[in-house]
């Protein structure tokens, strides 16, 4: 089977437009939940692209040729987000436009029936992006974006959008539940030779899909790592976003707070830098 490839997301220009445009997203939610808004508001600031707002029923972004679906998922490393390269991680929801065939069917009939709904759904996505580029032929990506809940760092990556092709995956029916709690029947999907779980499709609660991606790794060209609290530019210099008016509070208070600035009350003349 063809897997994935990683695709790259912003060049050196945007990248840096990004990081700043994150970083004052941060400073200005004042540590409220980050939400798929502020990430579209970094994403399509960053590149010149209109915002049309969030949706769970269309592509979260199609501009020209481009269309990037996005998703999100909150990754709770205490030290360095990095933590995650390498790893294969669930998402909780891939779509929800999806029906389920009865839990008595053969478990590999339900898994094509329900990678067939979702295969239709990426070409109808794909077809409605051809149609507003004038029918030229469309770029489709998937975009992860992690995010520590602490909101220091972040991680995006993009990759294309490909069908899911049965062929490539086997299934099998798993109960779980009971006693106190409901009891329900999920579809696990296992990619051919290699025996990954791929997909896990919830039949209860509301039906989705929950796709497993992979994170790449660290040295990969195409994954970008956002630090935006707490970010060592230098030895003895930490990078510090604020709000407009913080940094009016903190330049009546303190005056200058450029790089050169000194903490008179610091006997040892400790930089005091804010960026």
């Amino acid at each position: 089977m063809r897997r994935p490839k990683t695709l790259p997301a912003f060049n050196a220009d945007e990248y840096a437009s990004a990081h700043q445009l994150l970083a004052i997203r941060v400073a200005y939610m004042m540590g409220r939940k980050f939400e798929e808004g502020d990430w579209a508001h970094v994403y399509c600031g960053a590149k010149g692209i209109p915002v049309k707002g969030w949706s769970n029923l269309n592509i979260d972004v199609s501009f020209g040729t481009l269309g990037v679906e996005h998703k999100m998922l909150c990754y709770r490393s205490r030290l360095d987000l990095r933590e995650a390269c390498g790893t294969s991680l669930m998402h909780p929801a891939a779509t929800r436009s999806i029906r389920t065939p009865p839990t008595t069917t053969d478990a590999d009939v339900a898994m094509a029936d329900v990678l067939g709904q979702y295969a239709e759904l990426i070409s109808q996505r794909t077809e409605k992006v051809r149609d507003e580029s004038g029918g030229l032929t469309p770029d489709m990506r998937i975009g992860w974006l992690l995010w520590q809940e602490s909101l220091r760092q972040f991680m995006y990556f993009e990759e294309e959008m490909l069908a899911p092709n049965a062929s490539d995956y086997w299934a099998q029916w798993v109960d779980s539940g009971g006693g106190a709690r409901k009891k329900s029947r999920n579809l696990w999907i296992y990619e051919r030779g290699s025996d990954k779980k791929r997909y896990s499709i919830t039949t209860d609660a509301g039906a989705k899909i929950q796709p497993y991606f992979d994170v790449p790794p660290p040295n990969d060209p195409n994954l970008y790592h956002f630090v935006v609290i707490g970010e060592t530019i230098a030895v003895g210099m930490v990078r510090v976003w604020v709000t407009d008016s913080t940094y009016e509070d903190l330049t009546r208070l303190l005056g200058d707070l450029g790089p050169e600035a000194r903490n008179s009350s610091d006997p040892e003349g400790a930089d005091l830098t804010a960026l």
